[in-house]
């Protein structure tokens, strides 16, 4: 399967909610393979369709003590825990610079493998935090928008600096 090119930051698909898995057939599998082949090639912790250019609702992640990819179609946090955790966030749609996120320590999520069967996990520590990055970013919902407006800034002078023509 191909590696696909990355979607990068400002592009506008980034910020739009990636909508939800209809059909359980090949082409959601071969978009599936394209996301992890392109996972492994950048050396991500997860990938979603926008961040190949795919509006579909479906995360590849590889974030765990095992690190074996895990497919998420239609993923969606169904509970958070009041208590919370700090992590190092970045993407792959902005590569080069990261912030630290705070977000809930665990969560409950509720997906379908690309059979469609449902299943349901708790997660927590950064795995958690890979979850709901990825979910976000599914809903249209770039990392940075998780920081405040002064660490933004800060993340996308940053940016603007290494990729500078």
């Amino acid at each position: 399967m191909p590696v696909r090119p990355l979607v990068l930051y400002p592009d506008p698909r980034l910020r739009l909610a990636a909508p939800p898995v209809a059909a359980f057939d090949a082409a959601l599998r071969t978009i599936a393979d394209d996301l992890l082949d392109t996972l492994r090639a950048v050396s991500a912790l997860g990938l979603t369709g926008p961040h190949i250019g795919v509006p579909v609702r479906l995360t590849v992640i590889r974030a765990g003590l095992e690190l074996t990819p895990r497919t998420y179609v239609n993923p969606e946090l169904v509970w958070a825990s009041p208590e919370t955790a700090r992590h190092r966030e970045g993407s792959v749609s902005m590569p080069g610079v990261d912030e630290e996120i705070e977000r809930p320590a665990r969560v409950r999520v509720r997906w379908r493998d690309l059979d469609g069967t449902a299943h349901e996990a708790e997660e927590e520590g950064f795995a958690a935090a890979c979850l709901q990055h990825e979910i976000d970013q599914l809903d249209g919902l770039f990392w940075i928008e998780r920081l405040s407006r002064l660490k933004r800034e800060r993340v996308l002078k940053r940016y603007a600096k290494l990729h500078r023509g």
